[in-house]
């Protein structure tokens, strides 16, 4: 694609804004568009046929509730426009949507094409098609203008923009460049347990179900094996939250969940 700003236009058969790119010349526009295409794509690209799956029979459903509880987070302020980064299958804008007013905006982001299409369907199946939009793109590189969104939320993909990501940076700052001063960026992911032998018995099954049992089912054993790996070498809540304030955020509450196996970060664009 060219360099580019979002066009907000009106499609008039579903009656909501979709977006376009479209060239204006700006520099910081074209260094943003410049986002070399990066192994996780790849594997992402591989496995939605059974990602829901694995992750419900992963987690024993938790999943779902967790993301519900973010949900929530994302919704608390009354927002206008809310964005789900990093979609994957579509989860979390399916929970939104369903919790929202029907004033809010939905929006889904991710750069795998192929999970944007499981994205479609399962907002298809929910009968939600036409009040989500989903756009791929790649979090480093954000097509919407500045202080676009009221709301962010991710759910289990923060670590795949943090952990070693040599565009970290760039993302958390696109991140805080869409959001509207006040705005919340809620983010939902797994964790490190304080209590040891918890966090033994994690990262145990990290390897045994996750990677083990998650690569046969899938036939995608190097997908599973990176998300246990990243799970278990994930940072803990106190380095996401120095992270996050390093990024520019304020920090509003971290909630922990299951004894700490994963956690909900809510941080705060401030107010200008």
């Amino acid at each position: 694609m060219d360099s580019s700003t979002v066009a907000p236009e009106r499609d008039r058969a579903r009656g909501r804004p979709f977006y376009t790119m479209e060239n204006n010349g700006n520099d910081q526009n074209n260094k943003r568009s410049a986002i070399p295409k990066r192994p996780l794509k790849r594997m992402f690209d591989s496995v939605p046929d059974r990602y829901d799956l694995l992750n419900r029979l992963l987690t024993l459903r938790l999943d779902e509730a967790w993301r519900n509880r973010a949900a929530d987070v994302c919704l608390s302020d009354d927002p206008n426009r809310v964005m789900d980064l990093c979609c994957g299958t579509g989860d979390l804008a399916v929970h939104l949507r369903k919790r929202a007013a029907g004033h809010v905006e939905i929006l889904g982001v991710d750069y795998s094409a192929a999970m944007l299409a499981a994205a479609r369907r399962k907002a298809d199946r929910a009968e939600e098609s036409h009040t989500i939009e989903f756009v791929e793109g790649d979090a480093a590189s954000l097509v919407f203008p500045d202080s676009h969104f009221d709301a962010v939320g991710i759910a289990f993909a923060f670590r795949n923009l943090t952990w070693k990501n040599s565009l970290r940076q760039q993302a958390l700052s696109e991140v805080g460049r869409v959001l509207r001063p006040g705005g919340s960026f809620v983010i939902v992911e797994t964790s490190q347990p304080r209590n040891r032998f918890l966090r033994a018995g994690f990262h145990a099954y990290l390897k045994t179900a996750v990677a083990g049992l998650g690569g046969t089912i899938s036939g995608h054993r190097g997908a599973y094996r990176y998300l246990a790996e990243s799970a278990r070498r994930f940072y803990n809540a106190a380095e996401v939250a120095s992270m996050l304030e390093v990024a520019g955020f304020q920090m509003s509450s971290v909630s922990t969940l299951l004894g700490g196996i994963a956690a909900i970060h809510v941080a705060v664009k401030p107010k200008e």
